[in-house]
């Protein structure tokens, strides 16, 4: 199959919009996007861009997404954070994402990060096995922590 790697596009938005939903509901939690295609427009592009995206495309049509961005870690500085890698279900199994994710990694070393840092779902093994073939080490005694609005909000309040 060909398909294309590259930086998504304000364009390519509604459809990256898609992903994030699919993948939404492949997590289990299909009512949980609150994003919209105006907040990925403002958040992605311009001066202050706060994340990249890349995006595979094959036939005019986005059916892969990685959506990366800066974190800074007290031990290693700054970082590279994959937030989603999404491949629509019918083009799974292509090499798509595994060239996503390629491109991911690449795009950490020409940043010049120490470290390249993303989670994943404990009962998705073929992705953590993907991940542990490819050279990266899965922290399982490590829990991510989250607070929602309402919860910051009771907390500051209390």
């Amino acid at each position: 199959m060909k398909f294309t790697i590259r930086n998504a596009e304000k364009k390519d938005l509604p459809q990256v919009l898609e992903l994030i939903q699919e993948l939404a509901t492949f997590e289990k939690e299909p009512d949980a996007v609150e994003v919209t295609v105006e907040d990925l427009e403002k958040a992605g592009f311009g001066p202050d861009a706060f994340y990249t995206c890349f995006v595979a495309e094959t036939n005019n049509k986005i059916e892969g997404m990685a959506l990366v961005y800066f974190r800074f870690s007290t031990w290693k500085g700054k970082t590279v954070h994959l937030e989603d890698l999404v491949v629509r279900q019918e083009m799974r199994g292509t090499g798509m994402g595994s060239a996503l994710y390629k491109k991911v990694i690449a795009y950490s070393l020409e940043q010049g990060v120490k470290r390249a840092e993303w989670v994943v779902l404990d009962w998705n093994t073929p992705a953590v096995e993907f991940y542990e073939r490819s050279g990266a080490n899965v922290l399982r005694d490590w829990n991510t922590v989250q607070m929602d609005e309402t919860a910051m909000r009771k907390f500051v309040n209390s």
